[in-house]
């Protein structure tokens, strides 16, 4: 498909700036907060704990020629991931009582690292950027990162309420897998099941230049 007048060419790199922690939990809540609005509202306190919770090691950047943030793609590894934060940074935004039962819900998102796969934290786009390239410049730049690792599969998790994502990353080659129903807790969480995607990374070829030497 060729680019249109709107589309943004970004410049992708790697993490953030802390300072710009922000402005990154605002990007985030802007995309999530439909799915976790329940469990995070209210705003304000939702945007306090993103903001200490976002780590910028699990991070692929878009942004504009001017470098202001457009978006980020999360990554999750056995050492961590994108969305951070455990029961004290709960607590320190929503006092105990409410750091118990959050922390209890937000468990229920949690996902298992798999070998040879890369799992996907997140993928946001400030919505002002939506339609315009960036979250497949994103998608783009999991993939190389993905393939660079020597990873086999990238593997996300999309919601029955975002179908605009799940067709995103349908033409960038993801397939849908397992459907998770969450039965009663849909009361918490502004959806209802979710759908496994996984994208297969081709194996590198072999440099015959280098065989035949």
């Amino acid at each position: 498909m060729a680019d249109g007048p709107d589309t943004v060419i970004p410049i992708l790199t790697p993490g953030f700036d802390r300072a710009e922690r922000p402005h990154a939990a605002r990007l985030f809540w802007q995309a999530f907060s439909g799915k976790l609005g329940p469990v995070l509202a209210p705003e304000d306190k939702a945007l306090r704990f993103l903001s200490a919770a976002l780590h910028p090691d699990f991070a692929i950047s878009a942004r504009d020629r001017d470098g202001r943030l457009l978006g980020l793609a999360g990554l999750k590894t056995a050492r961590g991931g994108l969305v951070g934060g455990g029961w004290r940074d709960l607590a320190r935004v929503y006092g105990w009582p409410g750091a118990l039962w959050r922390g209890g819900a937000l468990s229920f998102l949690e996902r298992r690292v798999a070998p040879d796969t890369l799992l996907m934290d997140g993928i946001f786009v400030d919505e002002q950027a939506r339609s315009r390239g960036v979250g497949s410049a994103l998608l783009g730049a999991v993939k190389a990162r993905a393939a660079a690792d020597g990873l086999s599969s990238i593997r996300l998790d999309v919601i029955d309420s975002n179908p605009r994502a799940r067709a995103l990353y349908e033409r960038h080659g993801f397939v849908a897998g397992d459907v998770t129903h969450i039965g009663p807790l849909h009361h918490l969480f502004g959806f209802r099941s979710s759908t496994e995607m996984r994208c297969s990374i081709p194996a590198p070829k072999p440099d015959c230049r280098n065989a035949a030497n």
